[in-house]
């Protein structure tokens, strides 16, 4: 289907004409009013680029689609020198001009010509502020966007959204990882030229993303030669102990004194890079290249183990810019972020718990993430009315691989002991317990790899009073499995019985039983193709007034590793409406709403686990503990077998038809957005509101008794639940249409099931929001920006992951595996924060010495209690939904049996935090910076998170958590960051 697509934009290529395209997002633009039949020139002051146009008998002007940098602008009389900015439209005015040069240098605050919710930063801009070089902790600046939970990385919330909800772009590309979207290609930070983040009223040039977007342009060459480098070094000596948390269970040992254990933790950061631009040929090609080298050293330590990690593989970018002519602009852009972790695992001394020092090594190894991306765009300006561009991008990503995959210990099954400590597994046995060799892997097929190939082709036709986007993308994904077992084909689990019914069978206390599991999963190769048309009309209905009517059609499908379709929608129609009303003509009041509805595709990781191959099995048996291997700890003789084994999948791929409902629709939002800014002096205020409702949400069901009573109901009494998938993608709270072999004879007939037979309500998530937003730009030696945003988000499902289990399966969490899960889920979700405080800025003391500060303070995210389904209540009625049930573990809203609500146990404490940052240009060094960067500097150590598991063992023995409510994450304490740069 791509190479198709790239077949058609080489030969219109040859033609000079492209077909309706996806909108360019890595430029700018310039609008404005002159006297009409004035000739307009704009020049870029680093690279020579030019374009001249007439200004229209209505007297305005707009140029579209350009670079991002420093521009003059004149109209032969007047001459304003105005920076474009990413993605933002820069007003100027001639009406009135004298001869004279005016300069705005600053990205404004206001821009009457989108209605967009966006925030841009400049590489000058951040470099001013005490915050972190990432992509993240520059998002998190932006009013409306939370930081997400610890257990998914350095990610951000966007308007209620889960992390997995956002799209990230480098140089129009869109680098976001849609195997589970909680990855996206990293860069060097030092080569960001400018962050553009949208929290929402995105165009129809925009999809796949419920949250927010990221939009990053990378620097550039000029026709002036420019070197440099910079070390940044953030030292474990200067960096304050992380907290512990006590145990509170009153019978633990001092083997066991630490619920979680972190001061002995060090964390020691170094990194350098070196960076070259300017002409090749002057005025024509230019380059820019950036290598990044780091050396970052993490040890962490627990009860008897501890571990040592090591990073030193370089980033590296380089960009090439080509004006063919002042018509035609080429850029190529290549990043290569492959990343090494070597992780070397030791095990203490006898007799020490808790040290601080490592022990005996075990095996290292290797695990590496990462690879490279490539972009290439093309911008035409047929003429003065039309633009056109044309994007092709290219992503590989090792996906976690491990090297070597297998180490010393792989034959050896896995087993754990719970029969002195029933609350945790103690892994004993000769397995690789050093390198975490959990499984054994296909030896005839590599590491996991997702690769994204993508065209983006778009066109802008300025009509009198209307401006017409039009434009078509599509994009290929493909995520490889690699097959694999457990670690000598086994998992055992030994348990001492307590007196209770294990699988329906009661285990006399002192009486050893087993758990035994198998699983194996086959390699395969499984496609994602995502395609969109979208149409805009930027109608200038006054010179006031602006109404941006917009429809973005998008299709999504989804293969099996056979190359067969298990899902495929029909066509969405998502409408983006906007309105723009600069109140008093001037640019400096704008009163703006958006209103639109957004889709997101189904990820790649939803192919491999439900059409995949993957089978296992569960069962249980009693045994003496004598029986007992000396080598592999496994048992060599079993008893009695306790209850039925549970089967789970068989060997063949299942048929498409029967993995997802054949009515099944992406999920997507609406949103409404009203919102009003003004110039006061030098400051810019603002006041939005916004809200954000799930109309059809998504995930995976994982039972089956529903199907057994709607077949017994319709007199299907040869319907076998065995030949139905495991897990089945629905929208919850609909009629459910889907393939069944309802007479157990190898033949489907799609049946549509009545809602009422799974007992889920439908997916809700709504999110509701107040946020006021203040900028002074620099002037009088200081600047200062901040927001305040009140915001409720609240419903039964967070959306792609779920933050309290941590689970980060985008669209398989076991929200909706049964109807059960979904009792109590209604309320306050993990990423609701109802007030958030910024505040960020510097001043500039002298010439050559600026502070700086950065100030979050932050009301805290709900907690909830999770614990056990209490099985035997639901017996009846959960069938044979009883023993699948019995696997999952404290994951409901049951707690200690009784029924709780999503939030019920309050929130965790509000969050502080002052960042402050020096910085000195000596003006005896010309081009070196030095800074220094304090981030947290009180040392707050405010809780983030709680242990919210409410009961701990099993579904079929469960026990109250004694660590209930212990604080699991602080604050990250503070420690000091040293930066040297030296341009010249």
């Amino acid at each position: 289907m791509l190479r198709k697509s790239l077949v058609t934009l080489a030969v219109s290529a040859s033609l000079g004409l492209f077909q309706p395209a996806f909108a360019d997002n890595s430029t700018g633009s310039i609008h404005g009013k002159a006297e009409a039949g004035k000739v307009i020139t704009i020049k870029n002051k680093q690279t020579g680029f030019e374009r001249q146009i007439t200004v229209g008998n209505d007297g305005r002007f707009q140029l579209r689609q350009l670079p991002t940098g420093d521009y003059s602008v004149s109209d032969g009389a007047a001459q304003y020198d105005i920076t474009v900015a990413l993605g933002t439209g820069v007003p100027v005015n001639f009406n009135g001009a004298t001869e004279v040069i005016e300069v705005r240098s600053r990205v404004l605050a206001i821009d009457t010509s989108s209605v967009e919710s966006t925030s841009v930063f400049t590489a000058a801009q951040l470099d001013e502020l005490p915050i972190a070089r990432n992509m993240t902790s520059v998002a998190l600046l932006a009013p409306g966007t939370v930081q997400g939970d610890a257990g998914f990385g350095n990610l951000a919330s966007f308007g209620g959204a889960s992390v997995a909800e956002n799209g990230y772009f480098i140089n129009g590309f869109d680098v976001t990882n849609i195997r589970n979207f909680v990855a996206f290609a990293d860069l060097p930070y030092d080569a960001v030229s400018q962050q553009q983040v949208k929290t929402g009223g995105y165009g129809a040039e925009y999809g796949r993303s419920l949250g927010g977007i990221v939009n990053i342009v990378t620097k550039r060459g000029s026709n002036q030669w420019d070197f440099g480098g910079a070390v940044y070094y953030t030292p474990d000596s200067l960096r304050e102990a992380r907290s512990d948390t006590v145990t509170l269970d009153p019978e633990a040992d001092y083997k066991q004194r630490y619920a979680y254990y972190r001061s002995a933790h060090t964390y020691d950061y170094l990194s350098y890079n070196a960076y070259a631009s300017g002409p090749i040929i002057q005025d024509k090609l230019f380059f820019f290249g950036l290598i990044e080298g780091r050396k970052d050293e993490i040890n962490t330590f627990g009860s008897t183990t501890s571990t040592r990690y090591e990073y030193e593989s370089p980033l590296g970018l380089l960009k090439l810019d080509w004006n063919i002519t002042d018509s035609h602009l080429l850029e190529m852009t290549y990043i290569k972020n492959e990343q090494d972790e070597d992780t070397l695992n030791f095990s203490n001394d006898e007799g020490v718990f808790y040290g601080t020092e490592h022990g005996t090594a075990g095996t290292p190894f290797t695990t590496r993430d990462g690879g490279d991306v490539k972009i290439f765009n093309y911008t035409g300006f047929l003429t003065d009315n039309f633009t056109v561009s044309a994007l092709y991008g290219k992503m590989k990503n090792t996906a976690d691989a491990k090297i070597p995959a297998e180490g010393p210990g792989a034959d050896c099954p896995l087993v754990y002991d719970r029969r002195e400590t029933p609350n945790s597994s103690q892994r004993i046995g000769c397995w690789g317990k050093d390198i975490d060799q959990y499984y054994q892997f296909d030896p005839l097929v590599g590491p996991e790899q997702d690769i994204r190939e993508s065209i983006r082709l778009s066109a802008q036709w300025s009509l009198g009073d209307h401006n017409i986007k039009f434009g078509y993308d599509e994009e290929e994904f493909n995520s490889s499995k690699r097959g694999n077992n457990y670690s000598g084909g086994h998992y055992w689990r030994w348990h001492m019985g307590t007196g209770r019914a294990v699988r329906g069978v009661v285990v006399p206390e002192g009486q050893a039983y087993i758990r035994h599991l198998t699983r194996t999963v086959a390699s395969g190769s499984y496609e994602v193709q995502n395609t969109a048309f979208h149409l805009t009309d930027e109608w200038q209905v006054t010179d006031n007034l602006l109404l941006s009517l917009g429809i973005r059609a998008e299709g999504f499908e989804n293969f099996n590793s056979e190359g067969v379709s298990f899902v495929k929608g029909d066509t969405k129609y998502a409408p983006r409406l906007g309105a723009s009303w600069d109140i008093d003509g001037d640019g400096t009041k704008k009163l703006f709403s958006t209103l639109g509805r957004y889709y997101i595709p189904i990820a790649s990781n939803t192919n491999i686990r439900l059409s995949g191959i993957e089978y296992s099995t569960e069962e249980y048996f009693l045994v003496d503990s004598a029986d007992e291997d000396p080598v592999t700890a496994a048992p060599t003789k079993l008893g009695a077998k306790l209850g039925e084994t549970s089967y789970n999948g068989d060997a063949n791929a299942p048929n498409p038809g029967t993995v997802a409902a054949t009515n099944l629709s992406p999920m997507f939002q609406d949103e409404l957005i009203i919102g009003y800014q003004q110039e006061v002096g030098d400051w810019s205020l603002g006041i939005k509101g916004i809200t954000r409702k799930i109309k059809d949400g998504m995930d995976d069901y994982c039972s089956h008794q529903a199907f057994i009573n709607w077949a017994e109901d319709n007199g299907h009494d040869d319907f076998d639940y065995h030949s139905m998938a495991n897990c089945i993608m629905i929208n919850p709270g609909k009629d459910l249409s889907l393939a069944i072999d309802l007479e157990n004879n190898g033949q489907l007939t799609e049946v549509t099931i009545p809602k009422s037979y799974f007992g889920l309500d439908t997916y809700q998530r709504k999110y509701t929001a107040i946020e006021f937003s203040w900028e002074k730009a620099m002037a009088d030696n200081w600047m200062l920006q901040g927001s305040y945003t009140w915001a409720k988000s609240e419903g039964n499902a967070e959306g792609y992951v779920n933050s309290t289990l941590e689970q980060d399966d985008a669209g398989l969490t076991q929200d909706i595996d049964n109807h059960l899960f979904q009792h109590g889920a209604y309320g306050p979700l993990p990423n609701d924060r109802r007030h958030t405080v910024k505040l960020f800025g510097a001043y500039k003391v002298s010439d050559e010495l600026t502070i700086s500060a950065n100030f979050l303070l932050q009301s805290g995210r709900p907690v909830s209690c999770n614990g056990f389904i209490p099985l035997e209540q639901y017996k009846d009625e959960l069938g044979v939904d009883y023993s699948g049930l019995a696997g999952y573990g404290a994951s409901s809203y049951y707690c200690d049996g009784e029924l709780t609500q999503r939030g019920d146990y309050g929130r965790t404490p509000w969050l502080k935090m002052v960042d402050m940052g020096v910085r000195y240009r000596p003006e005896w060094a010309d081009g070196l910076t030095l800074q220094l960067d304090v981030r947290n500097i009180f040392n707050f150590q405010g809780v983030t998170e709680y242990n919210e598991k409410g009961e701990i063992g099993s579904g079929s023995a469960p026990e109250v958590n004694p660590n209930f409510l212990a604080p699991v994450g602080y604050q990250t304490p503070r420690r000091v960051s040293i930066s040297a740069r030296y341009n010249f």
